[in-house]
This record gives C-alpha cells, structure tokens and sequence, in this order.
C-alpha cells in the first residue's frame, strides 16, 4: 500500500516534467484540407507526439506519428495530422514522453473547406508585417532598446485571423550569432519564448519568408557564406509547406486559400550584392526563382495572386530595400512587363523590411492594376523618417511611421471578390482601411 501511494505522490512530479521539457510551441504550421503541420522544440532530446480530435466528436482521436527530436535539428519536432475532414474544427493536445502538456490558452484549428463548383469561395483573413526585435541586453547594442510593444502579438492574436505571413526579420541574428550554428540556435530559441507570442502560435497557421537579418548581416546577399546554416535553421523553426523549387534551394514556396494564391519568395539566398557595380541585369531572385515565378502566375487562375517577398517592390523613392535602388530596376521593370504583356490580373506584392507601412498602386490605362502592401514594423524601431521619401505611387493616407500590423481579408462572392486591407497600431486601434475589387 505504501508503494501504490508513493507512486500516486510521484505522478504529478513525473507529469510537470515533462511539461518543464518543453523549450517552445506549440505552433500551427501549414495546413490542408487532409493535412496540418504542428511544431514543437524540446530542451533536450525527447519523444514527441500530437493527438488531435473533432470537437465535436472528442471519441475519434488520431495521433501524429512520433518524433524524437535531436540536437543536430535544434530539438525541433515537425508533427504532420493526416487525418482531417474539410471544414472541420479540432482541438490538439501535445504529448512528450508520453504525458499530455497543459496550456492556459486554446489549442485548436478548423481545416479549410471544399468550395470549388458547389459554393462561392469562403471568406478569410490573415494577419502580416515584418520586423520582430526582441531585447535581448546581453548582446543588444548599446543605448535604447531597439524593441518593445510586445503587446503586438496578443493584439493580432484577438483579431483571431485564419493564419499568418510574416514578411521577414523574424528573428534579428546578431554579431556573435550569425556564422555559428550555436549562435543561430540559440537567437531563434530565446525569440521563440515571448510570453505574448504563445497563444498566437497556438491558434493561428503560420507561414514565413525571411529577409537580411534572419538570413544573416545586415543587407547581406547571395554572398554570404553561412546561407546553409541559416536555411538550415530557417527550415527548423518554421513549418511551411516546402522549402525552394527542384534543384533550387532557398526560403521558396507556394500555398493557396480559398480562391487566393500565395508565392513566398527568397529575395537573398541569390541576391547580387547592393553595392556591386554594373551596366547590366542585376538580381534578386536569380534566374530559375524568377523564371518559376513568371509561369505560376500565369498558371494561376486565382482571384488574387499574392507575391511574398522582403524588400518593397513598387516604391519609387530608390532608397534602402526597394526594387528601385542599387541597380534592381531592371529585374523590377522585367516583372511589371511580363504582368502586362501576360495580361495578370490582380497581382498583389505583400512586402516588408522597411520599418514604415504604405500602400502603394501603380496604374495604367489598359494594364492590369498592380499592389504593393509594405507592413512593417511587429515591433522593431520604426522609420519616422519615411515621410521624406519621394514615393510616387503611395496612396495617400496609407504612410505609418509606427509599431503596426495589418489584417486582409479576402471576402465576397467569386464575381465580385474583394481585397480588404485594415492596418492597425500595436494595441489593435485601427489606423486605416481600403478596398480593391477583383478586375
């Protein structure tokens, strides 16, 4: 008897350590109507598993496949559920080692809908912006922190959008970090634990691109020699649906929702250097990225068509990260001409980098209307000085030189499909709205 009663004092003991186990997550990756991707990262090497059920059937449970995460992967645990039924909502708990962890915020999903020829598309939103600093003092520059506003995330969370893109600059590598496993390892971890983050990733599908600082130094290029290493990392700590095209590796993929295609670009893995010098074509994407681009979009039959990448497209003022400077007009004129001479309708360029939001629309007579959407900053210190700039396609009214994010909605019958763009300061107040329909 005093054994049994021994054991009985030992099992919440066992169970908190398993919870104490957990490094980060969970997070909601990618979904499908039959798939979803969930994430988890262990402190050390640990058996990991997801069991996931209807809500309203909690009888009819199915389990991911069991991961043992190692540290050659950072202890990072990508779970594929391959058993869903569209439309349907579902709660997921995470087991390690076999005891089920506890959350004090909902872990739960609804998988997307059947809709193409019986009903008009499902309306949808999603949360975006780039530029996520978290302080760190230790190995922070010195003087005012470049971070803060953290309340950003639980701001985005309430808005309660199907999932989110975040443009790049996710985590911000610094010095010490960036030409070591170690020290990519260690930055991605320690941004990942942001109390305001958690229930975000919980509850909400995520899908990333990266830009300079996720990738390397700051402005950093194709040049840069540990682009494996920070690949490598990128791949572990995000759940995308694939990483680059056959025979080209990079932060590359491809998604749709409802009646909206989704093109997430790598704008550094085969970027030419800023500062390079010449009279002809310079590069972004490289050839096999931007060649594999121009045919999706006209394959696409989309009622929108959105492009991903780091760096501003449209802006016209040729500073810093836009298409515009340091010799990428070129590339920049190559995309808008095959949009045109291709007739691709309801192209939207969704952008980051640039620690200001604008919108900005270039229009002309007989050519397809083409977007631009910068968001940025989550909540790295903002560029008060955009003002300044000369950005001759900007909307008037869409500058924001503060902490933000923005969610867009796609809703409407498919005839009559609009894009609804809403951005929103850090505490969730809206700061502007505007609506494009569907050419």
């Amino acid at each position: 008897m005093k054994k049994i009663i021994f054991f009985l004092m030992l099992l919440p003991i066992w169970a908190f350590s398993q919870q104490s186990l957990l490094e980060n997550g969970p997070m909601l990756g990618y979904l499908t109507m039959h798939e979803v991707m969930f994430w988890v990262q262990t402190k050390k090497s640990a058996k990991v598993q997801v069991a996931y059920y209807p809500v309203d059937n909690p009888r009819q449970v199915y389990w991911t496949d069991a991961v043992q995460t190692t540290e050659d992967l950072a202890y990072t645990a990508h779970l594929v559920g391959n058993h869903l039924e569209p439309g349907t909502k579902y709660h997921y708990d995470v087991y390690i080692n076999g005891k089920k962890l506890h959350f004090n915020y909902p872990t739960e999903f609804t998988s997307k809908v059947i809709w193409k020829y019986r009903t008009d598309p499902p309306d949808f939103s999603f949360a975006t912006g780039s530029g996520t600093y978290i302080n760190d003092p230790k190995w922070d520059r010195p003087g005012k922190p470049y971070g803060g506003g953290y309340e950003i995330y639980q701001s985005i969370y309430k808005k309660h959008p199907n999932f989110m893109i975040w443009l790049g600059d996710n985590v911000y590598l610094r010095q010490n970090e960036w030409n070591s496993w170690t020290g990519i390892v260690y930055r991605y971890t320690h941004d990942r634990k942001l109390p305001q983050l958690q229930p975000l990733l919980a509850s909400v599908h995520h899908y990333a691109i990266w830009d300079d600082h996720d990738f390397g130094p700051n402005d950093s290029d194709g040049s840069f020699p540990f682009k494996n290493l920070t690949l490598k990392a990128f791949k572990a700590f995000w759940a995308n649906p694939s990483y680059g095209l056959p025979g080209v590796p990079g932060a590359i993929t491809y998604f749709n929702w409802g009646d909206v295609d989704f093109f997430l670009l790598d704008n550094r893995y085969y970027r030419d250097p800023d500062h390079m010098k010449t009279n002809g074509y310079k590069t972004q994407l490289g050839k096999a990225q931007l060649d594999w681009l121009k045919k999706a979009l006209v394959f696409s039959k989309a009622s929108f068509k959105v492009v991903v990448m780091g760096g501003q497209f449209l802006n016209t003022a040729g500073v810093y990260e836009t298409y515009t400077n340091f010799g990428f007009d070129k590339e920049r004129q190559d995309i808008i001409d095959w949009i045109y001479q291709q007739d691709i309708k309801n192209v939207v360029f969704l952008t980051g980098d640039r620690h200001n939001t604008e919108l900005s629309i270039l229009k002309r007579k007989g050519r397809p209307t083409i977007y631009d959407i910068t968001i940025s900053p989550f909540n790295s210190r903002p560029n008060v000085h955009a003002v300044n700039e000369k950005n001759t396609l900007r909307v008037p009214g869409t500058l924001v030189t503060q902490r933000n994010f923005a969610i867009i909605k796609f809703v409407g019958p498919l005839k009559q499909r609009k894009m609804v763009i809403t951005v929103y300061d850090k505490d969730g107040k809206e700061l502007w709205t505007r609506e494009y329909m569907r050419e």
